[in-house]
């Protein structure tokens, strides 16, 4: 009788996802909070475009910078740790040894099972180090693309989602009018963002958007606030 193959699904991309909230979140936010501070000072609405379109570019470059240092230092950190790994395990491999037999008793492995494992990994140094990086640090070897990668999703997410409050002012004449509208739009899009996540993360899709709108809402609202008493 055929046996049909176990195919395992299991989300492998919350690195990128974190990027695209990251951007995401604060490209709805920020963009929003300029415009709508300047909506009380400002009739014209060609005047809050321009002032949203130079913040969407600072605000992305800043947000994709901040994503790639990150990134980087995430790299540099595993490496740091690495080579101490490694020199570890040539000066000391007695006691590192003894830290293995500690990660596998937590598993509920007896100490014949132990010194197995050990006895297997004395003769594999690489694989021993990549065991210790693992298990004993919890680190994981970074992709060398991913702070360039982080940081264009960074910034192209701030983009897409500063462009969605501003586009009311865009294609509105009256700055007022426009303001009703990217409030709408702003928490449509938050609660369309929130459901698209919940989907890619494994989060039950309502309560995701429900929970992105709200906070979203309320971080747009505090900013609204404090641009307003400060124009």
């Amino acid at each position: 009788m055929p046996v049909t193959p176990h195919m395992e699904k299991h989300f492998t991309a919350g690195e990128t996802v974190r990027d695209v909230v990251i951007g995401m979140s604060d490209g709805l936010t920020v963009p929003f909070a300029l415009a709508a501070g300047l909506t009380g000072a400002v009739s014209q609405t060609h005047v809050i475009v321009t002032a949203g379109l130079a913040e969407i570019a600072a605000g992305s470059i800043a947000m994709g910078l901040g994503g790639y240092l990150a990134a980087r230092g995430d790299a540099e950190h595993y490496y740091s740790e690495l080579a101490r790994e490694e020199e570890e395990i040539l000066t000391l491999p007695d006691t590192e040894a003894e830290e293995v037999r500690e990660i596998f008793t937590t598993y509920g492995l007896t100490d014949q099972e132990c010194e197995t494992v050990v006895a297997s990994l004395r003769q594999r140094p690489k694989d021993w180090v990549r065991f210790m990086m693992r298990f004993e640090l919890g680190l994981e070897e970074p992709d060398p693309k991913r702070a360039w990668r982080s940081a264009l999703t960074i910034a192209g997410a701030y983009v897409l989602g500063g462009f969605i409050p501003l586009s009311a002012y865009i294609f509105m004449p009256t700055a007022h009018a426009a303001l009703l509208v990217s409030v709408a739009v702003t928490l449509l899009a938050l609660t369309v963002f929130g459901g698209v996540k919940g989907r890619f993360t494994g989060v039950p899709v309502a309560r995701s958007a429900i929970q992105t709108m709200v906070v979203g809402g309320l971080a747009a609202a505090a900013a609204f606030a404090i641009a307003r008493m400060i124009s």
